[in-house]
């Protein structure tokens, strides 16, 4: 603790976003460029070393927070670097995508604006990198054994790393033509710029972990030809089910996923397409769902210039401060806030009809009208109560040339044929069940992140390919020394 009563004398700042007019011509990350480092080690100062430090159990890696706030609050970023890379494969992920259930968690937050965790973390990691403080670690020798790993999303990817770098021979199998799952190409360039995916696809390729690109397991090849072919599989595959709206209208032409809309967009900044061919340039679009898919979908769509954006969110407008009485501290609390993409939103006045930024609130979809066409043009909604109970004469309509629908996912696509050509049980919910050690049905094979646990924060996902790490390296050799932070029925807290 390098200064005692830095919680008392210092104000929470965060790492300042570029202005709304620069950063929606390009699709960069919307943070100021170098604005980070001159104001992190006074933020990692106010950490209060407080002797129960309850960040650690709201984060599910158990990142050691303190001991890396008071490393930079003195300016140690070669020890900061070691306590931060012990509990996170991918901590510049995490510090761009996660949104900071540690924060909701710090003693600080009972009373006060919480430590600025995030961006210490992300500061670490960015000059980890600078100083060349993240080398390859590939290991002193091979085990003989091997590993297939379905899907390169976080959990995947970091399962990989720490089997990598145990001494056992891994592939990754990915249905994509380049690795990173969502991280790839649903989370969008201006949260998190590529670069930082590729250099720890790098490292690992460094490392010994190898890409087995655009194969899809169970369609492009067999998932018991792979089983057979490897000692132990790992299936990562996400949660790429998504929740359908089974409203009138539904068929007409203009209504799409999000997961259908991103993509493209992000194969522009990959260089794939000069242009997405479901591009919300000039059009009116409505986003039905109030979550982060929702959010960067709309970051999205005003980057391509929509005439109007408004995103429909079901539940109510949160409150600007935590309700002790139903989410105490130290739980993650519902409360209003404001994305880079809702604060673009509200700037630009992309929803004049919206509750606030782009927003409306309490909102259900009731049905879409289309034109002679068969496109839509119009959908209509009405305000529900906490109990999703219809408000009478609350019935409006916005227009609406483009529509997508951010839902949730519910479980792993099974349209390749991966869970039922290895025949894996399944969960009610539609997520591949699993013992408590990772292992599913078909022995041999294990389960982690989105596909098992459900769609999650991307914090749950890297903590899950840890631990399913650790599992499968016990079940190859007996025993394992690789880390494990969390068991496959952890939650994250709440009352």
């Amino acid at each position: 603790m390098a200064d005692p009563k830095g919680f008392m004398t210092t104000p929470r700042q965060d790492w300042p976003r570029r202005p709304v007019g620069e950063r929606v011509r390009d699709w960069d990350e919307v943070y100021v460029p170098g604005a980070l480092l001159p104001i992190i080690s006074a933020q990692a100062d106010r950490c209060m070393d407080c002797g129960v430090p309850f960040c650690h159990e709201a984060c599910p890696l158990g990142n050691l927070i303190p001991e890396w706030n008071d490393l930079v609050s003195r300016d140690d970023w070669r020890a900061a670097a070691e306590r931060l890379h012990a509990t996170n494969n991918f901590p510049e992920f995490t510090g761009r995508l996660c949104p900071a259930p540690c924060e909701a968690g710090c003693v600080l937050a009972i009373n006060q604006p919480a430590v600025t965790i995030k961006n210490v973390e992300v500061a670490i990691a960015d000059r980890a990198w600078e100083l060349g403080l993240a080398p390859p670690r590939p290991p002193d020798r091979l085990s003989g054994r091997t590993v297939a790993v379905v899907g390169s999303g976080p959990a995947g990817l970091a399962a990989a790393q720490q089997l990598t770098r145990a001494g056992h021979t891994v592939a990754v199998y990915e249905k994509d033509d380049r690795p990173g799952g969502l991280m790839r190409y649903g989370i969008p360039e201006f949260k998190m710029e590529r670069r930082h995916l590729e250099r720890r696809l790098d490292q690992m390729r460094a490392e010994g972990t190898r890409f087995r690109l655009s194969t899809a397991v169970g369609r492009d090849v067999g998932a018991a030809e792979l089983r057979s072919r490897y000692d132990a599989v790992v299936i990562a595959a996400g949660a790429t089910a998504w929740r359908e709206l089974d409203v009138p209208g539904r068929e007409l032409e203009g209504i799409w996923q999000a997961m259908e809309y991103l993509p493209l967009a992000n194969r522009v900044c990959e260089g794939d397409l000069e242009e997405s061919p479901l591009s919300a340039e000039g059009k009116h679009v409505v986003i039905v769902g109030g979550g982060d898919t929702g959010a960067d979908c709309l970051g999205t769509a005003v980057r391509q210039r929509a005439a109007s954006v408004t995103q429909l969110d079901i539940y109510g407008q949160p409150g600007a401060d935590r309700d002790h009485e139903v989410e105490p501290w130290p739980t993650y609390p519902k409360i209003y806030r404001l994305s880079a993409a809702h604060e673009e939103a509200d700037a630009l006045g992309t929803a004049p009809s919206a509750d606030a930024d782009a927003r409306l609130f309490a909102a259900s979809t009731l049905h879409f009208t289309g034109d002679a066409d068969g496109r839509v043009r119009e959908l209509s909604l009405v305000e529900v109560d906490a109990g999703r109970r219809e408000v009478p004469d609350s019935t409006r309509t916005l227009p609406a040339d483009l529509v997508l629908l951010a839902l949730g996912f519910s479980g792993p696509d099974r349209g390749d044929g991966l869970v039922d050509q290895l025949g894996l049980a399944m969960e009610p919910r539609g997520t591949i069940a699993r013992d408590d050690g990772f292992a599913t049905n078909v022995p041999g094979v294990f389960a982690a992140g989105d596909a098992a646990r459900g769609a999650s924060l991307i914090v749950w996902a890297i903590a899950e390919g840890r631990s399913v790490a650790a599992a499968v390296d016990r079940y190859l050799t007996g025993s394992s020394r690789l880390p494990a932070p969390i068991g496959p029925y952890d939650r994250p807290m709440v009352v």
